[in-house]
């Protein structure tokens, strides 16, 4: 009897051990990626500054207002679902659901004011490319494009959280899925703070 409960004991530690390795890697799966995305971001906002020396350069270039707002949105997402987090882990399922729903659509309007900015820059008279392009834009179209299939993915992911959050998926102790995507959601968020504060300064 003791040698049976012996086993058991054995195999529910190295259950949880293989358990714990496989969550550890995830993790350091998406803190590569996270490096690797940023790296990726300096270089190209790099070549913005050396860009800058060009004779077609726009001095007097203007943020558009939905980026102004679209900021405001995403710090706002990042809070939400700091709280969305909070909630999942101390298993207060209601109050998770709601936060991550907010979190969710703050998204989606972050996203519909990106492209709102697409078009007050196009109706200044700027467009991604062709003769009516410039240096300055094209530059802020490539960026924010890129930036933006990024937050898609972060959306997918709440989606995804969404669903396993509704099937009860996640509790104590098994909460590495929503810990990941809100690593990632503030990732996201992080890096168009970093980009906004860049274009606004480096003019």
């Amino acid at each position: 009897m003791d040698l049976t409960l012996t086993k058991s004991f054995q195999m529910e530690n190295n259950i949880d051990n293989n358990k714990s390795k496989v969550d550890r890697s995830k993790k350091m799966m998406l803190w590569f990626g996270m490096i690797s995305l940023t790296m990726s971001f300096l270089g190209i906002t790099s070549g913005y500054i050396v860009s800058k020396e060009r004779a077609d350069w726009l001095t007097d270039f203007q943020i558009p207002e939905a980026f102004y707002i679209s900021l405001f949105i995403i710090l706002l997402s990042s809070i939400t679902f700091y709280f969305a987090k909070k909630y999942v882990i101390a298993q207060q399922k209601k109050q998770g659901m709601i936060f991550l729903i907010i979190t969710f659509l703050l998204g989606i309007i972050f996203i519909i004011l990106q492209f709102k900015g697409f078009s007050e820059i196009i109706s200044s008279g700027y467009f991604f490319t062709g003769s009516e392009s410039t240096i300055t834009t094209s530059f802020i179209y490539l960026v924010v494009l890129l930036h933006l299939t990024h937050m898609l993915a972060a959306l997918i992911s709440v989606l995804v959280v969404i669903y396993n959050h509704y099937k009860q998926r996640y509790t104590i102790g098994n909460t590495v899925g929503i810990e990941i995507a809100a690593t990632f959601w503030h990732f996201v968020d992080v890096l168009w703070i970093y980009l906004f504060l860049f274009f606004y300064f480096v003019r």
